[in-house]
């Protein structure tokens, strides 16, 4: 199946997970979520990453956000496991891992990766939106461990961009000067945002503080 593409609906699934039987669409429950896979359990890349989504809680929580790992082991394998990533992290893995060992989740999502010798997945990510929309999609070789800070900024962008007129420049973090959309004249910007609040630096960009 083709990876979901942004704009679509992500692709509804009944998974077993550490946290017990969810069906996807229902657990989200209108919030935003984080769809990760990974390619074995008790690897080292992967122990990092779990770890750190895990390190992450408080920030999840604090935009709104529901993260959910899946790989192709076997709910078992799943839980021995996470007491290394919580002895590795410090952290406490409270989000639900799927077992997809029938490979139902990483087919549906594409996750698995041609030509590499088995069947595990790669390192995809995607983002979920509250109406169940594909926001952001990621694919990772096995061999390189994500950033999750780029994970986070990217749920930043996509939240503050959803809230008004907006884009975000390059490399932009929470805080900074974003970008009025081209929708907007600059006359209607400043109107909006006031006239000493837009700096025009060329015609088609115009930049103005973030909303609070």
């Amino acid at each position: 199946m083709a990876t979901p593409r942004l704009g679509e609906i992500a692709p509804d699934f009944e998974a077993t997970t550490t946290e017990g039987p969810i069906r996807f669409h229902d657990w989200k429950d209108a919030s935003w979520a984080v769809l990760f896979s990974h390619p074995a359990d008790f690897t080292p890349v992967c122990t990092t990453e779990l770890g750190r989504v895990a390190a992450l809680d408080d920030e999840w929580n604090k935009r709104g956000v529901k993260v959910l790992a899946v790989s192709v082991d076997p709910i078992e394998q799943h839980e021995e496991w996470k007491g290394d990533i919580e002895e590795v992290s410090g952290a406490t893995v409270g989000y639900p891992i799927i077992a997809d060992d029938s490979r139902q989740v990483s087919e549906l999502y594409d996750m698995i990766h041609p030509g590499e010798g088995d069947t595990s997945g790669v390192r995809s990510v995607f983002i979920i939106d509250p109406a169940n929309k594909v926001r952001l999609s990621l694919t990772y070789p096995k061999s390189v461990g994500r950033n999750f800070d780029e994970i986070l900024r990217a749920v930043d962008a996509l939240q503050l961009t959803d809230s008004g007129p907006f884009s975000t420049p390059a490399d932009w973090r929470e805080g900074q000067k974003v970008i009025v959309a081209p929708t907007v004249s600059t006359a209607d910007a400043r109107e909006r945002f006031g006239a000493d609040a837009v700096d025009q630096v060329k015609p088609y960009l115009r930049f103005t503080a973030a909303p609070a």
